[in-house]
């Protein structure tokens, strides 16, 4: 027992519960029961199917739990500032044009794979963090609010590529619904009220706005974090809604979100794949975008600003870490893959993106997590 306790408080085993559904999720993708794994995901409750209430509605709440983080950070932690805040926007931006153009390079010349683009600007904030996660203290927390700051992001970006470039309809009367009831959580934090019931409500009337809006319905927890008071007073005493917040949910999310999205996500099939679809150009253009233009894209970007003291280098981080960490931004599996599925219709073209999504998150995962382990070694032996 004393073992099952000390792996649920250690700060890897959420990193390694993603792992693990992940592998189970593309075992059972290529065994026998596979038409039951996907059948699974199309059954429908209420008015969506089961993968759509996992990606939209338990990820809405992982996205609430990350946003609480960050938002700890941009008040007392390595987000404190505004330059520190600047470095992971602007990094965002470069990570998203660079994999772009590494996709035009590659596939561009055919007309029909144009399209593709987006497809390797995405990354997936989930798959990201847990492999973070699952380095545990070996990444510094200056690194993992770097990381998950820059996730969201890009996430925030890859919805407005998606708007504008490939045709998600938006639907303006529920947008606007849901600007109103981000008002109201916003009026109501400024009115110093602590409870959580509140929030809640308004918290799950805006996610059904923003759902019925053609936004990707995860975005309404990241809203509704930065709502949510950091502190005040109840019924006298001092008080952190913040931190109430987040240990409530922090088990939910590392034991039972996380590893559903990711068992029912990663779940790909290979059975049709021969040696010659690694060279085709979509496979190319979205595996290379993901592994060498996330990469160089975020990492130039620190750099260029770092070296010209427009921001100040991230508390306690070496370069060896920042460049681990925008490797480990390659990793594009679900977002990526929900682009695909709107740049290319069903067929040969979209299953050689979905190919190419998993060469380069696969690769860009364990290339990033080798070489933050290897930072944490280095950062250690300089210690001594």
């Amino acid at each position: 027992m004393k073992y099952i306790k000390a792996f649920i408080q250690s700060e890897s085993s959420g990193g390694i519960m993603l792992l693990v559904a992940a592998i189970l999720g593309v075992i059972t993708a290529n065994s026998p029961i596979a038409g039951q794994y996907f059948s699974f995901m199309n059954i429908y409750l209420g008015p969506m199917d089961i993968l759509e209430w996992v990606n939209d509605g338990l990820m809405a709440l992982f996205f609430l739990y990350v946003g609480i983080e960050i938002k700890t950070e941009m008040i007392s932690g390595e987000l404190n500032t505004n330059s520190k805040r600047l470095l992971p926007v602007l990094a965002a931006f470069a990570g998203v044009v660079t994999p772009a153009l590494v996709y035009f390079l590659i596939a561009g010349s055919v007309p029909e794979y144009t399209h593709g683009w987006g497809i390797p600007t995405a990354t997936d904030i989930a798959f990201a963090i847990g492999v973070i996660m699952m380095l545990g203290k070996r990444v510094s927390q200056a690194m993992k609010a770097f990381l998950s700051a820059l996730a969201v992001i890009d996430d925030l970006i890859a919805i407005v590529v998606i708007a504008i470039f490939y045709g998600a309809g938006v639907d303006f009367p529920h947008l606007m619904a849901a600007a109103v009831v981000t008002g109201a959580l916003w009026y109501t934090n400024k009115q110093g009220y602590v409870r959580p019931v509140l929030y809640g409500v308004l918290g799950s009337v805006l996610w059904y706005f923003v759902l019925k809006s053609g936004v990707h319905a995860t975005i309404a927890g990241v809203v509704l974090a930065m709502t949510i008071p950091y502190s005040g007073t109840l019924d006298g005493e001092k008080v952190y809604p913040m931190h109430a917040w987040a240990d409530k949910l922090k088990n939910w999310v590392n034991f039972l979100i996380i590893p559903i999205f990711s068992f029912l996500n990663a779940g790909v099939s290979f059975s049709d794949v021969s040696v010659d679809h690694l060279f085709h150009p979509v496979v190319l253009g979205v595996s290379l975008g993901l592994i060498l233009g996330k990469q160089f894209g975020i990492f130039s970007a620190v750099y260029v600003l770092v070296q010209s003291k427009i921001i100040k280098m991230p508390t306690n981080t070496t370069w060896t870490e920042i460049y681990g960490t925008a490797i480990v931004c390659g990793i594009g599996f679900t977002m990526s893959l929900f682009v695909a599925t709107l740049a290319f219709p069903p067929g040969v073209t979209q299953e050689m993106s979905k190919i190419g999504i998993f060469i380069g998150s696969i690769i860009s995962g364990l290339l990033g997590a080798t070489v933050l382990a290897v930072a944490y070694k280095i950062r250690t032996a300089r210690n001594k």
